[in-house]
């Protein structure tokens, strides 16, 4: 590690870190998808078309989730 990084406080290092993640956060749209994960995402798209599973509401997947624990 940077001996001036490892010289800052926690607090601040995960500041940065978190300051960092939320850059390439905002420029996701850049990078561009690889041929696998085209490919992936098109067999997916073509899987809902062929039988229009919306899946589940993200309150019944918590409530299992909550269920489990």
């Amino acid at each position: 590690m940077n001996a001036s990084l490892h010289d800052l406080p926690i607090e601040q290092r995960i500041q940065l870190v978190e300051d960092l993640w939320d850059s390439i956060a905002a420029d996701q749209q850049l990078l561009p998808f690889t041929k696998e994960q085209r490919q992936e995402l098109d067999r997916r798209l073509d899987a809902f078309e062929a039988d229009g599973n919306t899946g589940r509401s993200a309150d019944s997947v918590l409530s299992d989730i909550r269920s489990k624990l």
